[in-house]
């Protein structure tokens, strides 16, 4: 019995019982410990960009030169890495809207939170991206990146005598989104962007900055309102004008172009899945 006390300590005897348990709580937290260390090893992993598609690819690599490049054969950006390689410096992110959505389920309600996030560099490049999450930090996170991934070119004008920089919209725009409508007029040079604070917001990072608008529907909802004047300012290059018509000059696509570059082999490493290492 003396002997059981010793291992026991002041536990009565009862040293593999309670005793033992500790230990393996210690070891638990030992555990989390490691998580936690392979959680840093994964954040300083992101940094490294591994593309995932053929433009990601082309752009990693040096093939394509800048946005426009991409946006000349309008070719889908699925990575929000592409944006970063070129604005990344530029770029600035404003969050629009965030609101609770609620769905019923059997075991009673399941609240997310849906961000409403708009990109822009102040120069003639704008984004607007819409996430849902379970928490706010990632449903920013994620519409930032839906935002870069959406990323537009706005074209931008003259009001009169073509004097000094663009500074207005070129044509008068339109856009809609549910009961939303919004129209971009264009404004002489000292007017200002007369709007409303959702759509000014837009249009300041897409770098306008004299027009006039004019909206209906119910503008109360702040995510249609800002997809309406996003979608209105997306459509400024989608108008031909005369001083466009130049003669077209045919080249290849950048997929088409570099065919050779693409056909190496091009293995993804990934850690954490068996299923991607190659068989020997």
């Amino acid at each position: 019995m003396a002997d059981r006390g010793g291992r026991g300590g002041d536990r009565g005897g009862f040293g593999r019982g309670f005793g033992d348990r500790g230990g393996r709580g210690d070891r638990g937290r030992g555990r989390g410990d490691r998580g936690r260390g392979r959680g840093q090893r994964g954040a300083k992993g992101e940094d490294e960009w591994v593309p995932c598609t053929k433009l990601g690819r082309l752009v990693k690599d040096g093939k394509i030169k800048s946005l426009e490049q991409i946006y000349l054969f309008s070719l889908r950006i699925k990575e929000h890495q592409i944006t970063d390689f070129f604005l990344k410096e530029k770029l600035k992110d404003e969050v629009m809207q965030i609101m609770s959505v609620q769905k019923q389920t059997s075991a009673g309600q399941r609240t997310r939170f849906v961000c409403y996030v708009a990109v822009g560099d102040y120069d003639g490049h704008i984004g607007l991206g819409v996430k849902a999450a379970k928490e706010v930090p990632m449903a920013i996170l994620g519409g930032i990146h839906a935002a870069k991934c959406s990323l537009v070119p706005v074209r931008r004008g003259y009001w009169g005598a073509k004097i000094g920089a663009p500074h207005t919209v070129p044509i008068k725009l339109t856009g809609q989104c549910g009961s939303v409508r919004i129209r971009l007029v264009p404004a002489a040079r000292g007017t200002g962007i007369v709007a409303s604070p959702t759509s000014k917001k837009i249009l300041q990072m897409a770098g306008i900055q004299d027009c006039y608008t004019a909206s209906q529907g119910h503008t109360k909802t702040k995510g249609n309102f800002a997809k309406a004047a996003f979608d209105a300012i997306s459509k400024s290059y989608g108008f031909l004008t005369p001083d466009l018509w130049r003669e077209t000059k045919f080249v290849k696509a950048p997929a088409q172009e570099h065919t050779d570059h693409l056909a190496k082999t091009h293995i993804v490493k990934r850690a954490g899945s068996s299923l991607l290492t190659p068989a020997k």
